[in-house]
């Protein structure tokens, strides 16, 4: 039982992997025993995760990609393949989030937000799927914020991560039976990332006591752990599901 919980012989794709969350699910990955291939807009700071998880002992190619650009995804994926020999995990990570008022939202910032955090996710799920072999795993980043509001304008990124849950069933259905390629979403509630360092002081800690029944925001290895289940072979009869990773605030 055990070693279906790990990740050794697989290799991943993780992409929005220069910060954050996407800097956490790379290492864990590895730690689990995956090569990993890591893309993102910023090269700078994608070197530098490149490093760390290559301290954990396993390989990992850092190729800079902007997952709005289909041919982008293409080059990530085709990299991955000359380099590594396949792919066999897609942690669909990459995305963009604003706080801006309905009335006054810009066509483009509106745009902006779905062509990297909807069409970069098809896009990468598309490339990888060309490739991945029975037995591979797309999981796609949603957010709570796909199901409930907190307070804040952000009609494009909640449309987003709405259209990320349904794009993953009809993706699952597609793709699970036919190819076995197994598709499903995590949707993580309050985690610290670049997103909500843009929120004022004080209000990460207010809604988590006042919505999140654990009363606490998450850690990303809270989220890791549960991107790794989904990944491996652990949950290798588990697909088109949406799984949020919130401490409860869905049930508020």
């Amino acid at each position: 039982m055990p070693a279906r919980f790990g990740l050794e012989g697989k290799v991943a794709i993780v992409t929005g992997a220069s910060s954050g969350l996407g800097v956490a699910f790379a290492e864990g990955l590895a730690e689990a025993g995956a090569d990993v291939v890591i893309g993102a807009r910023r090269a700078e700071r994608l070197e530098e995760t490149r490093r760390l998880v290559e301290r954990t002992g396993r390989r990992c190619l850092a190729v800079q990609t902007d997952v709005s650009r289909p041919e982008e995804c293409d080059a990530l994926v085709a990299a991955a393949v000359e380099a590594m020999g396949g792919v066999d995990v897609l942690i669909n990570n990459a995305g963009v989030g604003t706080a801006v008022p309905a009335l006054r939202e810009t066509p483009e910032e509106f745009r902006r937000v779905i062509d990297v955090n909807l069409h970069g996710t098809y896009w990468m799920a598309q490339a990888c799927a060309r490739v991945m072999r029975p037995g591979s795993s797309i999981v796609n980043v949603g957010s709570v914020l796909g199901e409930t509001t907190a307070g804040l304008p952000q009609a494009a990124y909640t449309a987003s991560k709405a259209a990320v849950a349904g794009l993953t069933r009809d993706l699952a259905q597609q793709w699970s039976g036919r190819r076995g390629i197994r598709v499903n979403c995590l949707e993580p509630g309050f985690f610290a990332s670049e997103m909500t360092e843009q929120y004022k002081p004080g209000y990460v800690e207010e809604i988590t006591q006042s919505r999140v029944i654990m009363k606490r925001a998450g850690e990303a290895a809270e989220l890791v752990a549960a991107a790794v289940f989904l990944a491996g072979d652990a949950a290798s009869y588990i697909t088109g599901v949406t799984l949020p990773v919130d401490g409860g605030l869905l049930l508020t």
